[in-house]
């Protein structure tokens, strides 16, 4: 292919359930590594270490008898992505090695700024926990919720952020397109495409993005 820079990047994936996050970062992680010659390191988010993977159990599958407030989801997802960041994005950015992250910040702003109506608790807790870190490129694959629920039902049974109403995912799209707009370095992907389409798009986008 082309010769890839030697310093490591950060690029995520990002998308409301059903957007077909999975199948795009099969395509992105082949891609970075023909073009470095190497695997990326791959992150989910929550999660991504010990720590962060107990986070995200509880995020998940929270008990009715002690159900989570907004605020404290909001938390817990911060306490997760800043072991992430601390433990294993920023550590091999160093390295140079390249990072293809499922989900960063930019859910945050969606889910728990837009859907849950918290951004100025998300945004402070951001700036405290991230400070300016952020991807190099950000491919955000967008798709109206209720066809994105419809697929992420036709998966099996969904988890408590997945059951919530469709009010608040049409909040958190509103958000995440907002966002997108506003940032050149966030790719806007039309996710309800058929697939061979999305994915050429994908590969457009990176190619433009990260090839000389």
């Amino acid at each position: 292919m082309v010769n890839p820079t030697t310093a490591g990047k950060f690029i995520v994936i990002e998308g409301l359930e059903g957007a077909g996050k999975s199948s795009a970062i099969a395509l992105v992680r082949e891609f970075l590594t023909q073009l470095n010659d190497a695997e990326p390191v791959c992150t989910r988010e929550p999660g991504g270490t010990p720590t962060a993977e107990k986070i995200r159990a509880l995020v998940k599958n929270v008990s009715d008898d002690d159900p989570l407030c907004d605020e404290a989801e909001c938390l817990l997802m911060y306490a997760a992505r800043a072991q992430l960041v601390a433990n294993v994005i920023k550590p091999a950015l160093a390295n140079g090695q390249w990072v293809l992250g499922d989900r960063h910040n930019l859910s945050s702003l969606a889910y728990q700024g837009g859907g849950r109506g918290l951004l100025p608790l998300v945004q402070a807790v951001s700036r405290a926990t991230l400070g300016d870190f952020a991807p190099d490129l950000t491919l955000y694959l967008d798709i109206p919720p209720q066809l994105g629920l419809t697929r992420a039902a036709d998966r099996g049974a969904l988890d408590r952020i997945e059951q919530q109403a469709i009010d608040f995912f049409e909040r958190a799209r509103e958000t995440y397109l907002t966002l997108a707009n506003a940032d050149e370095n966030i790719e806007i992907i039309d996710a309800s495409q058929p697939m061979a389409k999305v994915h050429q798009d994908i590969l457009a986008v990176l190619k433009s993005r990260l090839t000389a």
